[in-house]
C-alpha cells in the first residue's frame, strides 16, 4: 500500500525565493554565494558536473541592485537555476555526460533557453550530471558518477536528467532545466518526489541543446511546485508572468486509461494514484476510465519497427558506436544504440507516418479540454548496485521505467508529474497529468487546481 511522502528538509521553491528577494528579506548576491557554498559542500559530488561561480556572482550582484532599486526584471530575477549537462554555456565545452566530449571546443554562445531565462534575471549556477547522451531513464553514469536519490539507500535518481532531479530534491537549487525525449524530466521528478513539467514540442527553443532524437526531444523543468513550473514556462517564452489562472477542480475532465499504463505497476504506485484520484473525484473532478487504443499501438509500432529514438540516436552517434570510441562510452548506452543500424529505412518511414496519424487522432480526442491521468512510472526508484552489476536487469528495468512516459513523447503530449506519496520504504511515487499537443496552458491551469489534491495528505 501507499503512504504519505515524508518531507525533505525545508527547501525554498522558486516562488519563495522570489517573494523573499522582492521583500528584501534575502539579498540576491548573498543568497547565490550561499548556494554556491552549499553545492561545494555537498556530500554527493556526482550531482553537479561543474559550477560557474564568476558568472553566477556577476548576475546575482546585478539582480541585487535591481531589487534594491525596485526594478526587478520579473518574478524570477535573482533565482538560481542549474542546467542539464547538454545545454551550451558560452566559453565551456558541452559534454552531454560523456567523456568523449570532455575535450570538445568551448561553445561561443549560450543555448537559446539559457538566454531566455537569464533575460528574466535567473542566475546560472552551473551544469548538473546526466545519463551519457541522455539515453536512459535510470540515470547511471560510469564516467562522472551516479547522483544518489535522497530518499533511499543507494537508489537511482532517474534519468536522463539525473542531476537535475537530485539537485532540486536536495534543495541545492529550486529550478533545474532538463530535456525529455522519453521521460527524462518526468521520471527523475517522480523518483525524487518533486514536480517535473515536459513541454509540447517546440514550445521552448531547442537551439543549443545537445540532441538525442530530433523528432522526440522536448525541454522541461524540474522544480518544487506547479506554480514554479508555470513561472519558468512564462520566462522561457519571453513573458513577464504566466497568463494563467488557477481554475476549479470541478472543471477537470480526466481520462484514466484502462490499458497499458497500469501493467506491472507496484501496489504502492497504484494505491497512491487511486487515493489522489478519489480526492479529485470527491472535489468534483469528472473521471472517465476507458481504454485508449493509441497507447497499445505506440508500443506495437516500437516493437515492429524499432523506436524512433533508437534510430535517430544511431544516426547521431553511428561513428562512435561502430568505432573505437564505443569502448570509452557507457556500455549500456552503446549496446542499446548499435542495434538500430539494422532498422530499414522503410521501417523508419512507417513509424513516422503512423506517429503523424496518432498525434492527430489523440489531439482531436483531447481538444475538448480532456486530460489524461496515470502513474508517471510503474515502480519506485530501484537500487543502483543491482542495475550496475546486471546489464540484462538494467535493460528490463529501463524499458519498464520509460514505458508510461514515452507514450506522451510519441504522441507529442505535454505532461506534468506531481508527487503523490511514497511506498512502505519511503520512496516517492508520481501522478502524471498529460494534455494534447500545444495544450500546455490548459495543462498548467488544471495542474494548479489539482496539485493540492494530488499531493499526499491533501484533501
Amino acid at each position: 500500500m501507499g503512504r504519505e511522502l515524508s518531507s525533505m528538509p525545508a527547501h525554498r521553491s522558486a516562488v519563495q525565493w522570489a517573494a523573499q528577494l522582492a521583500a528584501g528579506v534575502v539579498d540576491a548576491a548573498d543568497a547565490i554565494n550561499e548556494t554556491l557554498a552549499a553545492v561545494d559542500a555537498c556530500d554527493d559530488p556526482a550531482i553537479f558536473r561543474l559550477t560557474t561561480p564568476e558568472r553566477a556572482r556577476t548576475a546575482a550582484q546585478a539582480a541585487a541592485v535591481r531589487h534594491r532599486d525596485g526594478r526587478p526584471l520579473g518574478w524570477l530575477d535573482g533565482v538560481p537555476v542549474a542546467w542539464k549537462d547538454l545545454f551550451d554555456l558560452s566559453g565551456l565545452p558541452t559534454t552531454a555526460g560523456s567523456r568523449l566530449l570532455a575535450d570538445a571546443p568551448p561553445t561561443a554562445d549560450d543555448a537559446a533557453i539559457v538566454m531566455r531565462l537569464e533575460a528574466a534575471g535567473m542566475v546560472s549556477i552551473g551544469r548538473v550530471n546526466m545519463t551519457e547522451f541522455a539515453f536512459s531513464g535510470i540515470g547511471l553514469n560510469p564516467h562522472y558518477g551516479t547522483p544518489v536519490n535522497p530518499y533511499g539507500q543507494r537508489r537511482v535518481p532517474g534519468g536522463s536528467s539525473s542531476g537535475s532531479g537530485v539537485a532540486v530534491a536536495r534543495g541545492l537549487v529550486p529550478i533545474s532545466i532538463g530535456t525529455d525525449t522519453s521521460g527524462s524530466v518526468r521520471i527523475p521528478a517522480a523518483f525524487n518526489g518533486i514536480v517535473g513539467y515536459k513541454t509540447s514540442g517546440e514550445r521552448w527553443p531547442m537551439r543549443g541543446a545537445y540532441p538525442l532524437s530530433h523528432t522526440l526531444d522536448t525541454l522541461g523543468v524540474l522544480c518544487l511546485s506547479v506554480l514554479d513550473a508555470a513561472l519558468v514556462d512564462a520566462a522561457a517564452r519571453g513573458l513577464a508572468a504566466p497568463d494563467l489562472r488557477r481554475g476549479s477542480v470541478k472543471d477537470l475532465r480526466l481520462i484514466v486509461p484502462t490499458n497499458v499504463v497500469f501493467d506491472e505497476c507496484e501496489p504502492a504506485v497504484i494505491a497512491n494514484f487511486e487515493t489522489a484520484l478519489t480526492r479529485l473525484e470527491n472535489a468534483g473532478a469528472h473521471i472517465e476510465r476507458r481504454a485508449l487504443p493509441a497507447l497499445d499501438e505506440v508500443l506495437t509500432l516500437n516493437s515492429q519497427h524499432g523506436p524512433i529514438v533508437n534510430a535517430e540516436a544511431y544516426a547521431l552517434h553511428r561513428e562512435r558506436v561502430e568505432g573505437e570510441a564505443a569502448t570509452r562510452m557507457d556500455r549500456r548506452v552503446a549496446s542499446r544504440i548499435r542495434p538500430a543500424a539494422a532498422t530499414p529505412l522503410a521501417a523508419y518511414i512507417a513509424i513516422m507516418e503512423a506517429r503523424r496519424r496518432l498525434v492527430a487522432e489523440t489531439a482531436a480526442m483531447l481538444e475538448e479540454g480532456w486530460l489524461v491521468a496515470y502513474p508517471t512510472v510503474a515502480h519506485v526508484a530501484p537500487p543502483i548496485d543491482a542495475l550496475e552489476a546486471d546489464d540484462d536487469l538494467f535493460v528490463r528495468t529501463n524499458m519498464k521505467t520509460l514505458r508510461n512516459t514515452l507514450l506522451s513523447n510519441f504522441l507529442d503530449w505535454c505532461g506534468i508529474s506531481i508527487p503523490n506519496g511514497a511506498d512502505a520504504e519511503g520512496m516517492p511515487t508520481g501522478f502524471l497529468l498529460s494534455g494534447g499537443p500545444g495544450r500546455d496552458d490548459h495543462l498548467l491551469t488544471a495542474a494548479l487546481s489539482a496539485e493540492g489534491f494530488i499531493r499526499s495528505g491533501a484533501g
